[in-house]
């Protein structure tokens, strides 16, 4: 979509510190960290939320969680423990209505969450 957040960040259209990219995904800092390490990695494919996933973006999900665990172990969080958070639609606390995986590590978190 051409007028999504994140799409702009994929395209390079808006600013963001980017710690990875790659022909499918994205990964950059949070701008309202709640953790030391904090990234959303996101798919460059726009797909508004989880429900609207199809069998063909089974692959593109598996990536994303693959690109964070990378991220977590160059993070140096993987040991130590880290969280993949993936919110849909505005009770679960979507904001930015693109898939978006957060990253969030360095700190002890609560279960479950709030």
């Amino acid at each position: 979509m051409s007028d999504c957040l994140f799409c702009k960040i994929a395209r390079g259209e808006l600013p963001a510190k980017l710690v990875h990219q790659d022909a499918d995904t994205v990964a950059f800092v949070d701008v309202n960290p709640q953790a030391p390490t904090h990234l959303l990695v996101i798919p460059r494919k726009h797909i508004p939320t989880v429900n609207d996933l199809s069998a063909e973006d089974e692959a593109l999900m598996g990536k994303l969680y693959r690109v964070a665990a990378a991220l977590a172990k160059e993070r140096g969080v993987d040991g130590s423990g880290w969280r993949a958070v993936v919110n849909t639609h505005g009770d679960a606390g979507q904001t930015v209505f693109h898939v978006h995986l957060h990253l969030l590590g360095g700190r002890r978190m609560a279960w479950p969450p709030g």
